[in-house]
């Protein structure tokens, strides 16, 4: 009976917590706006913050109660924010496409690892060890959280790097967020061009970790035409406003580290 009587105790007080609670649910719940839910309704739900809202659910909420554009959801794209649009009867305006991007070329034959990495199989957890298992310090660490991320399966690790599929990429960001080494970024569609390296180290040391890494040699930088290529920090970067997709940057870059992320103009790349 010692033992019994608490037990009954407590079990009484769980029944009579969960019954108060029903009852609390039931007749305290806020009618949920039937316009809030149409409009939940027709946005993907992939919570990644593309928006510029922490998720959904508040982008909804926006839209609704203060009449926030509907052109923000870069996954739904030009699909949804027409959706929207005829919902609401607004004008929905177009979605600024986005895509991501690796920077990084430094798959296991162009580089090394340099230690035998036992622990537990995630970029976040390797990154710890001396930043990484790779020679260079700023390279792709391949265990894949990104593609772990990617709710649309726009990502893989091909030799060591992830690669991102432009075709299946909706741009959402959320790869973005779990690189411990911000190689992944987004970028306009429009935008053809990238380079695939995010070193700052100098060029002499870049070439003796990696054979595709970016030496600031400032070839792209005086090869392109609409001087949309700068070098900061022995790195070069692309201007997308200034870039016309010419490809001239690709076919003279002798260590081959910038990228096109689709067809260039022809004979663009020799």
């Amino acid at each position: 009976m010692t033992i019994a009587t608490p037990v009954m105790i407590v079990a009484l007080i769980g029944i009579v917590s969960g019954v108060m609670l029903t009852l609390a649910a039931k007749f305290m719940a806020v009618p949920e706006d039937g316009v809030f839910s149409g409009v939940r309704e027709l946005l993907p739900g992939v919570n990644c913050g593309a928006c510029g809202c922490s998720g959904c659910d508040v982008y909804a909420r926006r839209i609704v109660e203060t009449n926030a554009p509907l052109n923000l959801c870069t996954p739904g794209g030009n699909q949804t924010a027409c959706a929207l649009g005829e919902f609401l009867g607004r004008e929905a305006g177009t979605v600024v496409e986005m895509q991501a991007i690796v920077r990084c070329s430094g798959s296991c034959t162009k580089t090394d690892y340099i230690m035998d990495y036992q622990d537990l199989r995630t970029c976040e957890s390797n990154n710890y060890f001396y930043q990484g298992r790779g020679s260079c310090s700023h390279a792709c660490l391949g265990f894949g959280d990104c593609v772990s991320a990617c709710q649309y399966g726009a990502i893989h690790i091909n030799d060591g790097v992830a690669v991102v599929d432009p075709w299946i990429c909706t741009g959402c960001g959320m790869c973005v967020e779990h690189c411990p080494n911000a190689l992944i970024t987004t970028i306009l569609r429009t935008s053809k061009v990238f380079v695939g390296c995010y070193s700052h180290d100098a060029g002499a040391f870049v070439r003796r970790l990696c054979k595709i890494g970016c030496t600031g040699c400032r070839l792209c930088e005086r090869k392109c035409p609409s001087g949309a290529i700068v070098i900061t920090r022995n790195l070069a970067s692309v201007d997308p406003e200034k870039c016309t997709n010419c490809g001239e940057c690709v076919a003279v870059c002798p260590s081959k580290c910038i990228h096109t992320t689709g067809v260039l103009t022809k004979d663009s790349v020799q």
